[in-house]
Parts: structure tokens; sequence; C-alpha cells
């Protein structure tokens, strides 16, 4: 399917084909593209600023690959999973069948049921793989910005995700726009909000695209400032809440409970419990300096040996050959700690064989000359028997 967009007010058209390309006549959508470029560029930052947050790359690798075999894992499949799951639950009309409700080719990803699920499956996956788990979540937040800010994108080819009519100068047309208007004209009628099908429309993806995208740049100047771990996802969770409060009152395509767009109470629930929870910790951290810890596992004699670094989050952190430098001096100075106590103990092993030896010779001496004294004192008591007997026989009773 293709669209012809129009943007009247600056002069720009353009035909938009929602199928990027087939394989073996499957349909590959722009929609998954831009969504997994998105996912991509934001695994490739996490990895590459692994280490100024103390977090180790290969934990890192381990976590994202049980995503393809184990979802729960990790975030990534999750987060498809729990997007599309909170859209469906929350739609305002009813799928055909259960194969409609898993085809996400056509769009339906609830934003806030694909973070969460993340978030939850990231937090169990941090615990598995013994990854510091607010770290972590300070580079998702980075990462999900970038994510986001590419991915808004695929609501673009899909003309899906826009506001009411707006008389900018970069309002937006295209069929796509006309027909779904019309088709919940009355439905939004009956909400107070009027519309009319034929006009331009807020484009609200550009809108969250370029929040997102500079969001990602500010928080990225800011991160070595940071003051504590988690800092960096509060403030993902302020500035995004805050523009999606605003964004989705502008949307005509809002997930709805009663009369309260579902995506605006969140935003706001989340962004004054995200205000509250940083401005207590900035209090409590005013003053101290933020230290990452960095633990490298090196394995020795069949086990692993934790060897740790630290650094303050504005320095930067040792490189690999550092690290295995540092590794091998502590070693020299553990074995030449462990040589001088051996060398310590030495004498004392000799000292107390040598007392031993002593006390041995005493005895064997002491045992020769007791020898020959008995040998000597045989004869004589042999003697002293003889006369015994010799003197009794005498002393015999006369008759």
């Amino acid at each position: 399917m293709t669209y012809h967009v129009q943007f009247p007010g600056l002069g720009l058209e353009f035909t938009l084909d929602r199928v990027a390309f087939t394989v073996f006549g499957m349909p590959i959508y722009w929609y998954g593209i831009l969504i997994a470029t998105g996912l991509a560029l934001a695994i490739v930052f996490a990895f590459s600023h692994a280490r100024r947050f103390g977090i180790d790359s290969d934990r890192m690798v381990d976590v994202q690959c049980a995503a393809a075999i184990v979802d729960w894992h990790t975030g990534e499949l999750v987060a498809v999973i729990g997007g599309r799951a909170f859209y469906v639950a929350t739609a305002p009309f009813e799928y055909a069948s259960f194969a409609e409700m898993l085809d996400i080719r056509l769009g339906g990803v609830a934003i806030y049921g694909a973070v969460i699920a993340a978030f939850l499956s990231g937090y169990f996956a941090c615990r598995w793989r013994k990854v510091p788990i607010l770290p972590m979540f300070d580079l998702a937040g980075m990462g999900f910005l970038l994510g986001q800010g590419i991915g808004r994108w695929g609501n673009f080819v899909n003309q899906e995700a826009f506001g009411t009519n707006t008389t900018l100068p970069w309002g937006m047309y295209s069929e796509g726009t006309c027909n779904y208007l019309s088709s919940v004209q009355e439905t939004l009628a009956a909400q107070g909000v009027a519309v009319d099908p034929s006009l331009p429309v807020h484009p609200t993806f550009l809108y969250e695209s370029i929040w997102c995208l500079l969001g990602f740049f500010l928080l990225w100047a800011y991160m070595k400032r940071r003051k504590f771990h988690g800092e960096l996802i509060l403030m993902y969770v302020m500035w995004y809440g805050a523009e999606r409060f605003f964004v989705e009152g502008l949307r005509t395509d809002s997930l709805m409970v009663g009369s309260f767009r579902i995506s605006q109470v969140i935003a706001a629930v989340s962004v004054i419990a995200a205000l509250c929870i940083w401005l207590a910790l900035r209090k409590k951290y005013k003053d101290k300096p933020l230290t990452v810890t960095y633990t490298a596992l090196v394995k020795e004699d069949g086990r692993q040996v934790p060897y740790e670094f630290s650094w303050l989050s504005g320095e930067t952190p040792p490189t690999d050959a550092e690290m295995k430098a540092e590794i091998e001096r502590r070693r020299a100075a553990r074995a030449a700690e462990e040589t001088a106590q051996a060398e310590e103990k030495a004498p004392e092993t000799e000292e107390s064989g040598g007392a031993s030896g002593v006390r041995e010779q005493r005895e064997a001496e002491a045992d020769t000359q007791a020898a020959p004294e008995e040998e000597q004192a045989a004869p004589v008591q042999e003697a002293a028997a003889d006369a015994a007997e010799k003197d009794g026989s005498d002393a015999e009773p006369k008759e």
C-alpha cells in the first residue's frame, strides 16, 4: 500500500510505499525495519558505553543473545510482546482472530507496554547475569530515547499516530489521514473533538521523534556529571513523560479508559513520581561524587577471580591494556606477599625442629648411661641372694 503525503504549508510531497521489499513473496515493511534500526543503534550505544557505567560488555552480550532463545532474559523481544499486549488489551475495537492480534506488521504496539515489559524483563536479566541494575537502567533509558526517536518514523510510513487538524506550516495530509479521520469522526465528536478529514493534521510522530532525539543528546552531554546511579533513567521518565502528556492530547487514536487517555494518565503519574524521587536523591548525593566500580573476572587455577577497578564518573575508565597491566601488577604483588609470608614461617619451623632433635639426643644418651649401671648391679644382687641363702641354712634350729 502506498500513500501520497503532502505538507501543503511547506510545499512538500512524498509517495510512501509501506513495503520496503519482499523475501520469497513475504513483504518486509518499513515499520519493522525502522524499529529494528532504532533497537540496533540503542544496543550499539549501550555496548560502546558499558564500561563507563561499570558494566561488563560480555555479560551484556550474553543477555542480548539470550533474548533470541529465552525471551524473559532480556527486554527486546519482550518489549514487542508487552507493547502489543498492551495495545490489544486497550484497543477500542475487537480483533477478528487471534492471528490478527499477533500481526504487528500493520502497526499497533503501545510504547508504554513495551517500556514496562522491557524494564521488568531487564531487571531479571541483570540479576541472572549479575549486571548492576541501576547503571544498566541508565543506559537503557538513553537507548530508549534513541530507539524511539528513530522508530517513530515507522508511524510516518504507516500514516498513523497523527493528531487533530492544524493550520501550522508543517501540517500533514494524505489519503491515510483522511480515511482514518472519516472512520472515527463520530467517535471523536462524542469525546468533544471536532475534526475535518480534508484538512492537514499535526504530525505528532515528528514531535515525538525530535523530542526523543533531543533528549538523547542532552542526557549524553550530562552523562559524565550524573550524581548517582539511576539518575539518567529518572530523567528519561521525566523527559519522555512530559512530552507524551502534551502530545497525547493532540492525537486522535488514543487508547481510552472511560473519558481518560491511558497514556496521559501514565505519563502524568510517572513524571510526578520520578521528579519526587530525583529531587530526594539529588539532595542526598549533593556533595558526594559518583564512583563507578567495574569488576573484571579473570580465570585462575580453574576459578573466576574478581579484580575491581574504580573511578569517578567524570573520568575516563581504564582501557583493556591498562586493566591487564594492573591485574598483572596485583598478581605479582600478591605472589611476593605470599612468598614473604612463607619465608617468615620457615625459621619458626626450623627452630621447633632443632629443639625436638636436642631432646631426642639427650634421651638417647640417658638410655645409654642407664644400661651399664643395670648390668653392673645384676651380679651384686645375685651375690647378695646367695649369701642370704647360706645364712639361712646355718641358722636352722638344733635338735
